[in-house]
């Protein structure tokens, strides 16, 4: 059986990436000194911003940004693997990217990924987001093996598009992800829904770091980053929305034990859809 500590930290990320880089480094260090092997930071973890002008003025394209460059010697530091949730960074069209960033023990980086669904809605409260202005929508789901297990990458909104996390799931991910800055308002609805929906149909665990708390462009996240088992109990919650960080043991026999109980990948089949003529009598 192969076992590690992970660990999610929780942010409240602001339009002052110096800051924000100080605070994640502080977190990610004292997860790493209780013993998290794997690290995950929540998206947009070195600048939350929302207009696109001031955005532009605060990141730089990967191979320059400051907070990766901490994350990576924060990892060889302290001998982690450490998952940055996301990073908006200029990417080589001179676009910006929302991007994950695995990176191992000795400060290589391992896997990107970027965010493929962008958050376009109009929610009830009035608030209106428009992520396809701003960001390039990625193209490839990404999965990446690390020691102790095989991780699927994917970030925020991605959660609510299941076919992902399956396609991850059947391709022999063990744990999936979900870094996020879910508002306030859609947090409280369906965050712990989603995360242990994820868990349970695909038999992994799903461990998602979250933004938190009011930030400085007036957006409000909704915290509670999690760590749910693969039978959709949640092993570690910060239960608030302050910043922070979260602690479970993972163990892998786990996630063989739950598809073993409820076999959902072995016995998926392929569909066709049928569309009914109306009111039409058919033979029985």
């Amino acid at each position: 059986m192969t076992s590690f500590t992970a660990a999610c930290i929780q942010l409240r990320s602001g339009m002052d990436p110096k800051a924000n880089c100080q605070t994640a480094e502080e977190l990610i260090r004292a997860a790493a000194k209780q013993g998290a092997r794997y690290i995950q930071t929540p998206e947009m973890s070195n600048v939350l911003v929302r207009s696109r002008e001031d955005l532009l003025e605060r990141i730089f394209d990967a191979g320059a940004d400051p907070f990766l460059s901490m994350a990576r010697s924060v990892a060889s530091d302290e001998g982690v693997f450490l998952h940055l949730g996301s990073l908006a960074v200029l990417n080589q069209t001179g676009k910006v990217a929302n991007r994950a960033f695995m990176i191992g023990p000795n400060g290589s980086i391992l896997a990107t990924y970027d965010k493929i669904h962008m958050f376009d809605v109009d929610l009830p409260n009035g608030e209106s987001w428009r992520e396809s202005a701003t960001y390039e929508p990625g193209r490839q789901t990404v999965i990446t093996d690390l020691p102790f297990a095989r991780f699927g990458m994917a970030i925020c909104y991605d959660i609510r598009f299941p076919a992902i996390f399956r396609t991850q799931a059947r391709n022999g991910a063990e744990v999936l992800t979900g870094p996020a800055a879910f508002t306030k308002q859609t947090g409280e609805a369906h965050w712990h829904v989603l995360q242990r929906a994820r868990a349970i149909e695909n038999g992994a665990y799903v461990i998602s770091a979250a933004q938190g708390g009011l930030h400085e462009d007036g957006r409000e996240t909704y915290g509670h980053s999690l760590i749910v088992d693969p039978w959709g109990g949640i092993l570690a919650e910060r239960d608030d929305d302050e910043p922070g960080y979260i602690l479970a043991e993972i163990e892998t026999e786990t996630v063989s034990k739950a598809r073993g109980r409820i076999p959902a990948i072995a016995n998926e089949r392929a569909f066709d859809c049928h569309v009914a003529e109306g009111l039409r009598e058919i033979p029985a």
